[in-house]
């Protein structure tokens, strides 16, 4: 089977487990089905899951990632210490946990085809993690704490969900949400060292859909990973996708 018909499976499938669903007619080529694919996969709610399904779905997600490429960890210099910055595609990373910005209910974006780092880690990952997530969630998680699962189809081996502070639009983060901030990696790097993980990949937490300030989130995240560093043999990853958060932490990190 061809990877287009393996996809038309697929898309047939959750078809039919949402049928209130209203999709317009789809052309039948490969881009347009894929996003389909992705779009469904967005809001399907965690609910049981088809073996057979998950057989297919992986094969496809598998093969994608590679095809993408595997960044593995000895890819990445060091700027300092057990510290790298590293730009691109987080779900490319083999490391042994990144970390996703996640809502509070800590299911995914169920935004089809939205641009969130959550969306994408979700999407690349597999259904398996709404349904991992969906066992682990309280339905509100509080801001500032994190919570483990497997990557599924993900190069890395976990991801870690954290939930950072919403900021308002045009308002600078006030101390009890810059502390929150702080504690969403302070909990990622807490359960690392609960799990005896090696390799940690940080995302920007609360940088995008959330609001929180570019540079002061970045001076957050590095003074917190430097400080736990200081007791804890643990190799992070700064992972930025913005040119301007790449601007931002080749500062910070005196990166040259």
């Amino acid at each position: 089977m061809d990877r287009l018909s393996k996809i038309k499976k697929l898309n047939a499938h959750l078809l039919a487990e949402m049928p209130d669903l209203r999709i317009e007619k789809i052309p039948d080529d490969l881009t347009s089905q894929r996003k389909l694919l992705r779009a469904l996969m967005n809001v399907r709610p965690p609910m049981p899951l088809d073996e057979k399904f998950l057989k297919l779905q992986d094969e496809i997600l598998s093969a994608e990632i590679y095809e993408r490429g595997v960044v593995k960890l000895d890819d990445i210099p060091n700027i300092e210490k057990n510290i790298k910055l590293w730009r691109g595609d987080i779900t490319r990373l083999e490391v042994d946990a990144i970390v996703n910005a996640a809502n509070s209910a800590l299911l995914g974006c169920f935004i089809p085809l939205h641009a969130c780092i959550d969306n994408a880690i979700h999407s690349a990952a597999g259904l398996q993690l709404r349904d991992a997530c969906n066992k682990i969630s309280n339905g509100n998680e509080p801001t500032g704490k994190a919570k483990i699962t497997p990557a599924f189809n993900l190069p890395s081996k976990f991801v870690i969900h954290t939930v950072g502070p919403i900021i308002p639009i045009n308002r600078a983060p006030n101390l009890d949400e810059e502390n929150l901030l702080a504690s969403c990696y302070e909990s990622c790097l807490n359960l690392a060292a609960k799990y005896k993980l090696q390799s940690l990949a940080f995302c920007c937490i609360s940088t995008g859909e959330f609001h929180f300030p570019n540079q002061r989130a970045a001076e957050i995240a590095i003074a917190t990973v430097k400080k736990f560093l200081r007791t804890n043999n643990l190799v992070v990853v700064f992972n930025v996708f913005k040119d301007l958060d790449l601007r931002i932490y080749q500062k910070l990190l005196t990166f040259i």
